[in-house]
């Protein structure tokens, strides 16, 4: 990726690599000489020999050659021909079916359902003239959808009418073609449904997929399958006679941006807070949370010039935030154990106000990455200082020392809490400490009972931990960098600030300028405030 937003510069040092990609595209296949009324009179006349013979019945046939050839077909190679009623989801039934020899191409599977469709009818007048216009009421016919196996792309669906102008629309996925590239085998790219969830190098990754984008790549998969799914309509001798050749445009384009974090942890809590603070940013009355649907219920009212921004959690735990304007749909979503993926999927490409044909694509994909650098940096995240990065987490879980499991180290425990301070206190020894100095220290405290093998206990849990490290040659230990500053926070926080927090939280009237109360006090009552504000924000009542 060559231009990063904000989000991605702002959390870089929790990134693990980043690629951007042309996900799902869907092109439209049409022949610009049936179009037209003229151009339908001059197909007739090359298949046929002149105007003898064409009205709304000759056309209708079409239909009728199509079906039987679908069926023939079918029942000679062995594949699946399944009809589906209008609306019903073909998809998945098509993901079943996909072939799992890697040496298969071509036609795996072959499904039929009714669509609207552009019809053509012939009026027939006095003396033999005729009038062929456009049917204003649309209408459900059969349309035919070829699944096929490619080597470069994987999975492409190319749904036809049975019907001229034998409209065509091609479904493709942009990440099939950059996990079938040679260039990505290097990258140990791990897939999961249509996103990249493991690799060793995002920048490398985005390259490649951008070459998606150039002149050539869509419209070769295009010529390649279209005209063989025509045939079951003209066979190759007739669209050779009638001069039969499909133009291409871009219908419905989604760009999408996806981030790998290290820590999954981390990638959950960076999204919970965009979430939290975004929502509270563009208000609670513009807002829909759906829990436990994959989709919203069907609105009869048309607004497409009202922004619609929703939280969808749809029943396998993915919390997707999206917002709609019209044409244009801004989605954000975790995708994996360490993925967010961002996405702007296009609807109609009018929206982006370019040509729509297939030489004018780079424009159309230079358009989508600025209205993706756009959404990232508008919305609102948490700094990355705020972000856990496994510290507290680390600290209290228990580890594993050869066949040893030494617990961890917890807060709320008294001794673990006397320990850290007695380490502190050891920093300062020019020679380093050992297990020696640390129980005559923890005795200090009023821990009579402890004894060198708690001593050596729990140094061991602190070296495991990185907090404390051995003396080379040397039978003594010393306080890493890392751990002075980790056990100063920890021990800070928790004496000095948390548990006179939790205790004053909860306080009414208290007057802060009176003369007893010391300035640290002053601020800890000031902070109270702050955090009730904070959980004001999150809708949490904090009550007395």
């Amino acid at each position: 990726m060559i231009n990063k937003d904000e989000f991605s510069v702002h959390y870089s040092e929790e990134l693990e690599g980043e690629y951007d990609c042309i996900d799902r595209l869907v092109l439209n296949g049409y022949c610009p000489k049936l179009l037209t009324g003229g151009g339908i009179r001059d197909f007739h006349r090359r298949l046929k020999g002149g105007d003898s013979g064409l009205n709304t019945a000759a056309l209708m046939r079409f239909a009728g050659v199509v079906s039987k050839r679908v069926s023939c077909y079918c029942k000679e190679k062995n594949i699946p021909f399944i009809h589906y009623q209008s609306g019903e989801r073909k998809h998945e039934d098509a993901e079943k079916l996909y072939p799992s020899d890697a040496s298969f191409e071509g036609i795996f599977a072959i499904f039929c359902s009714r669509a609207t469709g552009m019809l053509w009818e012939v009026y027939e007048y006095a003396q033999g003239k005729i009038s062929i216009r456009r049917k204003k009421k649309s209408s459900l016919v059969n349309h035919y959808y070829f699944h096929i196996k490619d080597k470069q792309w994987g999975h492409v669906c190319i749904r036809m009418c049975a019907h001229p102008p034998f409209g065509c629309m091609i479904i493709l996925n942009g990440h099939e073609w950059v996990s079938n590239s040679p260039l990505v085998s290097s990258l140990e790219i791990q897939k999961e449904s249509n996103c990249f969830t493991s690799y060793n190098n995002g920048d490398k990754l985005s390259l490649v997929a951008d070459t998606l984008k150039q002149q050539g790549q869509l419209e070769s998969v295009c010529q390649r399958w279209i005209y063989s799914c025509l045939w079951f309509a003209l066979d190759y001798e007739a669209q050779k006679r009638v001069g039969f050749t499909y133009q291409f445009s871009v219908y419905q384009v989604e760009y999408s941006r996806n981030f790998l974090f290290k820590r999954g942890s981390q990638m959950d809590a960076v999204y919970q807070y965009l979430l939290d603070l975004t929502r509270n940013r563009i208000g609670m009355d513009s807002l829909k949370t759906i829990l436990g649907r994959k989709n919203r219920p069907y609105n009869t009212k048309s607004h497409a010039s009202a922004p619609e921004v929703a939280v969808q959690r749809p029943d396998y735990n993915l919390t997707v935030f999206k917002i709609s304007v019209g044409k244009l749909t801004f989605k954000l979503y975790d995708k994996g154990e360490r993925t967010l993926r961002a996405e702007v999927v296009v609807h109609n490409s009018k929206a982006l106000g370019c040509k729509k044909s297939l030489p004018y694509f780079e424009e159309m994909v230079g358009k989508l990455e600025g209205l993706m650098e756009n959404f990232m940096n508008n919305i609102t995240y948490a700094h990355k200082s705020l972000i856990d990065d496994g510290t507290l987490q680390n600290l209290s879980t228990p580890s594993q020392k050869g066949k040893a499991r030494l617990a961890g180290i917890k807060l709320t425990h008294e001794r673990d809490v006397a320990a850290m301070e007695s380490v502190l206190e050891l920093m300062l020894c020019p020679n380093g400490f050992g297990a020696k100095e640390l129980k005559e220290v923890m005795q200090h405290k009023g821990f009579m009972d402890y004894g060198i093998a708690q001593a050596r206990y729990d140094m061991r849990k602190m070296r495991e931990k990185k907090l404390i490290e051995k003396i080379r040659k040397k039978q003594k230990s010393r306080v890493t960098r890392n751990g002075i500053q980790t056990l100063a926070a920890a021990l800070c926080i928790w004496k000095q600030e948390l548990k006179p927090m939790l205790t004053a939280v909860n306080k009414e009237n208290v007057d802060i300028n009176c003369k007893e109360i010391t300035e640290m006090e002053k601020r800890i009552f000031e902070a109270r405030t702050i955090i009730q504000e904070l959980s004001a924000l999150y809708g949490v009542k904090i009550a007395a």
